[in-house]
């Protein structure tokens, strides 16, 4: 009887799964970590976003490209637009002028200064409109301002049917505000009173945005003889071309990716910022939403092919037996951090903890945040 009771309780014993913990120094030898991100900005354009590392090895990487994609997102969260892998900002032309800005005003000014008490009035009477909304401190809209005239005497000179304008965003901030302008120059095509997106953001020179301007009026003039000629014909539908119509655009943005950091203390930014705009910071609205973020190979949020794998299911058996405050993988997963007030940012500062689990004859190490 003794020996049946303790032959039992050893293979009980054998059988049940004993949960210890230890703390140790980590004795993995590798220089870098896997960092896994999936972000969503709420308000900020894709065109402005820029992921940067730091460290204290003096590392310092600013718009990172590699595994790292981006969504342009509509005004319900959903993704709409693939912005493609976050590819280097290239930095449009500028041109330079021998004559200065006053020089070109001397015989009058060609681009109309605009203000909340002529804006809509400019608008209705010019059924195509092109404005500058500038800043005066913003380095690139004064590059912009003779080139910006030359513009206006080039378009008055071939007879071009454009209102060309100008707004002052510090003198009237709050017609900007209106327009939702989030960069500094920002240079925007009107049709009958209403802004057509996206924004212009090629090169500025004469020559660029004469050409923008005639490609404009090109496709509005075929489809209104496309109007005319087609009127009434449904079989002709189908056909109808491009007007120019505007795209719907809110700058709303998913980032997504992985990066490979050092094992040292540092940053990791997710920044607005942008080679050939200064940002609004008055419009800069950097709540976002953290929808995945985690340390070294992934073992939660799995594509569907990787589920299934025999290592996998062996780790969502072992998980299960892992109490709750040891399984800190992604706390920050599925969390939003707004901001409620101007000049405002979240910073988020986390410590990186080596987690090994012991699954029985094998180790697999699992990097968590706590």
């Amino acid at each position: 009887t003794v020996m049946a009771i303790l032959f039992f309780s050893e293979t009980l014993a054998f059988a049940r799964t004993n949960m210890g913990t230890s703390i140790a120094l980590d004795e993995n030898d590798q220089p870098q970590i896997r960092l896994n991100f999936n972000i969503t900005l709420m308000d900020l354009h894709c065109d402005f976003v820029s992921v940067d590392v730091w460290d204290t090895l003096g590392t310092n990487r600013q718009n990172v490209t590699k595994n790292i994609e981006k969504w342009q997102l509509d005004e319900s969260g959903q993704r709409r637009i693939f912005s493609g892998r976050n590819r280097e900002q290239r930095e449009v032309v500028h041109e330079e002028h021998e004559e200065t800005l006053e020089e070109l005003h001397e015989d009058g000014e060609q681009a109309v200064e605009l203000d909340p008490s002529n804006f809509a009035a400019f608008l209705e009477e010019h059924e195509m409109a092109f404005i500058d909304m500038y800043a005066p401190w913003c380095i690139w809209c004064q590059r912009l301002h003779p080139t910006w005239e030359k513009f206006a005497e080039e378009v008055h000179k071939l007879g071009m049917p454009i209102g060309v304008g100008k707004v002052n965003c510090v003198t009237h901030a709050q017609l900007c505000k209106d327009q939702k302008v989030m960069a500094f120059p920002t240079l925007r095509w009107y049709k009958n009173s209403e802004p057509i997106f996206p924004d212009y953001k090629m090169d500025r020179t004469v020559a660029a945005l004469t050409g923008y301007a005639k490609r404009k009026l090109d496709m509005e003039q075929k489809y209104k003889d496309w109007e005319t000629k087609n009127a009434g014909n449904p079989d002709k539908e189908r056909m109808r071309p491009n007007a120019g119509g505007s795209r719907a655009e809110h700058p709303g943005c998913q980032v997504s990716g992985h990066l490979m950091v050092n094992r040292v203390p540092g940053n990791f930014h997710i920044e607005a910022k942008s080679v050939n705009h200064n940002l609004n910071a008055a419009m800069t609205n950097l709540t976002h939403r953290v929808n995945h973020l985690s340390f070294g190979e992934p073992i939660t949020k799995l594509p569907p092919y990787m589920e299934s794998t025999p290592f996998m299911r062996k780790v969502k058996r072992v998980l299960k037996q892992v109490p709750e405050e040891h399984k800190q993988f992604n706390p920050m997963d599925d969390q939003e951090y707004i901001t409620t007030a101007f000049h405002q940012a979240y910073h988020h500062y986390i410590k990186v903890v080596s987690t090994h689990l012991n699954m029985g004859s094998s180790n697999d190490d699992v990097n968590s945040i706590t």
